[in-house]
C-alpha cells in the first residue's frame, strides 16, 4: 500500500533526425548528495558520484538476446524523468511502520520496444531493464559493470568450488574475505551482497532487488571493477541421494533464461551510505513487486525454537530425549513459560524423502493437541526436493495439523529454474495460509514484499556452524548488518548458552559454544532483522537461567521503526527498536573491546525504566557472564556500556 504524496513528471522527446545526437544525462537524488550520469553512445553507461566524489566510473549496460538482439540498443527515442515523493505502509510490519520512497527517476525508451529506468535515491542508485515484445525470449547474457574510481577495499563471500558440483551450487554461506580491489582473485566468484570501501566517501553495497523469473547476480573481478555473472539456464538436472537429497546440475545451457517478453527485470542496486545507514536500509524492499498475495493479515511475526543445532541434548528431564512426542512437548512447555509463538520440529520429525512417513516415537495428532492446549504452535522442517514433490498434499497436512510456518532446505542455487521454485512455493503456500523460510537459499532481493509470507530466510553462516567449524565470530557476526542484512532478514538463529572466548571454543556437536559472549547472543535479537526470530539455545540450560530468558523473551521480532545509533564497520554496531512505546537497543562489537556511550536524545517525552543486559566484569574471561542493571532515564540523557571482546549488550526501554 503506498501513500501518494507528490509526483512530478516531465517528457523529453529526442530528435528523430536521420543522425541522432548522442545522449547525457545527470539525475541528482532528492537531498542533492548522490548524482547518476547516463549516457548512450553506440551502448549504454552509467556513472555514479556523492558530493562531487566519483563512486562509479562509466559502466556499460547491456542485456543480449539469442538472436544477437541487443536490447535497448541506440539513441533512445524518448526520456522521461520524474521526482517522486512517496511512502510505503507494508502490509507486515517488521522494520518500521512508514517506509519513505524518495526518489528520481529517469526512464529511457527505445525504438525496439525496450526500456531502461535507473532511479536515484538519497541511499542509493539502481537500474533496471523493461521489455514490451510480444513473443517469448531467450537471454544469452546481460552485461552488469560496475568500474570503480580508486581502489576500494572490497567485502565478499566467495563460492568455494566442490568437485561434484558445478561452480554455481552453494549454499550462500561463507566468511567474508576482505581485500583491495586489485588483489581479488580473478577466479573469486562472490554472491551478493559485496561492500565496497573507498578510501574516503561512503560505503557502497552491490546486490539486486525483485529478483523473480531470471537466475540471481553473482559477480566476480575484471580489471578495476566488477560484472555480473548469471548461471546459465539448467538443461539438465540429477537427484543426488544423500541424507539431504538434493537436485544437482548436470548439464547447462549456453544461454541464462527463458521468459516472457513483456516483463521488467531485476534491479541492479548500489546502496550507498555510511555505517550508520547501510544496516537501516530498506532501499531493496523498495525497489520490489508489491504483494501478490492479497490479505496479508494471517502473517505473524513471532519467536521460535528449534532443537537442531543443540542435537537435542537434553538434561534434568524424566524422559529420553530425542526425536519424539515427549521432547517436543517439553519443547512446548519451555515456549510457553517464555513467551515464544512456535515451535520448529526440524530435519528429522519425518522420513526426509517422505512427508507423510513420521518418525517412529512421533505422535502428531497428540503433539498438535497438546500445543494448541497451550496457545503454541507447530512449526515443520522440509527437504525442497521433498517439498516440491509433495506440495500440495503436504500443504493440506500442514493445515490440519495448524501448522502457520514451515521451512525449506538445501536448494543450494540461484538460476532461474530455481528462483522459480521459490516463486511456486511461496505462491501455494500463501493459498494455504502457511508462512516459508528457505535454507540453503540466496538473499531475499526483495522477495518478502512480494510474498510478505516468505517472511525470513537464511543465507547467511550463522549459528549452525558453530557445530563444525571455527568460521562464526564476533568479528564475522558484526559484518552481517552491513552486508548480507542490507538485501533483507536473515535467519541467524542465535541463542547458544554455552559461550567462548577464542582461545577456549571447540567445535562440539551435541554441546555447541559459541564465540563471544552470552550478551553478543542475547544482541543479535535485536540487531538482526529476522520477523521470525527463532531461539537456538538448549532449554535445559535455559530453565536454570529464567531472569535472563524472561529478558530475551520479552523482545519482539517486529518493529515500528529502526535507527542506527552508533556503526564502526567491522567493530561494532548499536542499534535502536521501537515497538509502541517500548524501545529495545541492541549492540555487537567484534574481538575487541568498546567503550561506548549512548545518547537516548530519540526518545520521547517522559520517563524509561532501562533494564540492560550486559557483558559483566568478568567476560572476557569467562563469556557466560552478564549482569542486570535497572535505572529511570529520560531523552536528555546518555548511557556508558562496556563491551568485553566478542561482547554485546541488550537494553530495554519501557515508558513509565
Amino acid at each position: 500500500m503506498r501513500l501518494p504524496l507528490l509526483i512530478l513528471f516531465v517528457s523529453y522527446s529526442l530528435s528523430m533526425l536521420a543522425a541522432p545526437r548522442p545522449f547525457q544525462r545527470t539525475i541528482p537524488s532528492p537531498n542533492g548528495q548522490l548524482a547518476l550520469t547516463v549516457s548512450v553512445t553506440d551502448s549504454v553507461r552509467f556513472a555514479v558520484s556523492s558530493a562531487g566524489q566519483s563512486l562509479i566510473n562509466p559502466s556499460a549496460i547491456a542485456l543480449t538476446l539469442v538472436n544477437g538482439q541487443t536490447v535497448g540498443n541506440g539513441i533512445p527515442k524518448q526520456s522521461r524523468l520524474r521526482t517522486v515523493r512517496d511512502s510505503i505502509l507494508p502490509p507486515v510490519v517488521t522494520k518500521r511502520r512508514v517506509i519513505r520512497d524518495h526518489y528520481t527517476e529517469l526512464v529511457l525508451e527505445f525504438r525496439d520496444k525496450s526500456a531502461l529506468e535507473f532511479r536515484v535515491y538519497d541511499d542509493g542508485v539502481a537500474y533496471r531493464f523493461r521489455t514490451a515484445f510480444a513473443d517469448s525470449i531467450t537471454i544469452l547474457s546481460e552485461t552488469a559493470r560496475f568500474s570503480f574510481a580508486d581502489n576500494p577495499t572490497v567485502y565478499y563471500p566467495a563460492v568455494q568450488p566442490r568437485a561434484e558440483v558445478d561452480r554455481f551450487h552453494t549454499s550462500f554461506e561463507e566468511p567474508y574475505q576482505i581485500r583491495p580491489l586489485n588483489q581479488m582473485p580473478d577466479s573469486a566468484l562472490c554472491f551478493s551482497p559485496v561492500l565496497l570501501a573507498p578510501a574516503t566517501g561512503p560505503r557502497m553495497v552491490l546486490t539486486e532487488s525483485d529478483l523473480l523469473d531470471y537466475p540471481g547476480m553473482f559477480l566476480a573481478r575484471q580489471g578495476n571493477g566488477l560484472t555480473g555473472v548469471f548461471a546459465p539456464y539448467p538443461l539438465t538436472e540429477k537427484l543426488v541421494a544423500a541424507e539431504y537429497s538434493q537436485y544437482v546440475v548436470s548439464k547447462r545451457a549456453d544461454f541464462i533464461a527463458r521468459t516472457t517478453g513483456k516483463r521488467t527485470f531485476p534491479w541492479r542496486v548500489m546502496v550507498i551510505g555510511t555505517d550508520r545507514d547501510l544496516p537501516a536500509s530498506d532501499m531493496v524492499y523498495r525497489l520490489a513487486t508489491p504483494s501478490r498475495i492479497g490479505d496479508a493479515s494471517w502473517v505473524k511475526p513471532g519467536k521460535c525454537t528449534d532443537e537442531w543445532i543443540t542435537n537435542i541434548n537434553l538434561y534434568n528431564v524424566p524422559f529420553r530425549a530425542g526425536v519424539n512426542t515427549e521432547t517436543y512437548k517439553y519443547y512446548v512447555d519451555f515456549a510457553k513459560r517464555f513467551g515464544f509463538d512456535r515451535i520448529l520440529l526440524d530435519a528429522g520429525w519425518s522420513d526426509n524423502n517422505d512427508l507423510f512417513k513420521i518418525t517412529p516415537g512421533m505422535n502428531i495428532p497428540e503433539l498438535v493437541a497438546y500445543a494448541h492446549s497451550q496457545g503454541v504452535r507447530l512449526s515443520m522442517w522440509t527437504l525442497a526436493a521433498t517439498l516440491d514433490r509433495q506440495l500440495e498434499p503436504a500443504l493440506k497436512q500442514f493445515q490440519a495439523w495448524g501448522v502457520d510456518f514451515i521451512m525449506t532446505d538445501f536448494m543450494d542455487r540461484d538460476d532461474q529454474k530455481m528462483v522459480n521454485f521459490y516463486t511456486r512455493v511461496a505462491e501455494a503456500c500463501a493459498k494455504a495460509k502457511i508462512m516459508i523460510m528457505y535454507h540453503g537459499a540466496y538473499k531475499p532481493a526483495g522477495f518478502e514484499r512480494t510474498y510478505p509470507n516468505a517472511i525470513t530466510r537464511e543465507s547467511v553462516l550463522g549459528s549452525e556452524y558453530n557445530i563444525w567449524s571455527t568460521k562464526a565470530t564476533p568479528d564475522h557476526d558484526v559484518l552481517l548488518p552491513f552486508i548480507r542484512m542490507v538485501s533483507g532478514p536473515m535467519d541467524y538463529e542465535p541463542g547458544i548458552l554455552s559461550n567462548a572466548t577464542k582461545e577456549q571454543f571447540r567445535p562440539i556437536s551435541g554441546q555447541v559454544m559459541s564465540q563471544g559472549t552470552r550478551c553478543h547472543q542475547l544482541a543479535m535479537f535485536v540487531v538482526y532483522d529476522s520477523p521470525i526470530s527463532i531461539f537456538s539455545g538448549n532449554p535445559s540450560q535455559a530453565m536454570l537461567e529464567p531472569r535472563f530468558m524472561e529478558f530475551l523473551g520479552s523482545v519482539p521480532s517486529a518493529f515500528d521503526e529502526t535507527k542506527v545509533l552508533d556503526a564502526q564497520l567491522g567493530q561494532y554496531i548499536v542499534t535502536a527498536r521501537q515497538k509502541g512505546t517500548d524501545w529495545y537497543i541492541g549492540g555487537l562489537g567484534n574481538w575487541a573491546a568498546h567503550d561506548l556511550t549512548l545518547s537516548l536524545d530519540f526518545l520521547g517525552d517522559g520517563t524509561f525504566e532501562a533494564v540492560s543486559c550486559v557483558d559483566g566484569p568478568n567476560a572476557d574471561r569467562n563469556p557466560v557472564d552478564y549482569q542486570f542493571n535497572t535505572k529511570t532515564v529520560t531523552r536528555t540523557e546518555s548511557l556508558p556500556v562496556h563491551l568485553a571482546p566478542g561482547g554485546g549488550f541488550l537494553i530495554r526501554l519501557r515508558k513509565k
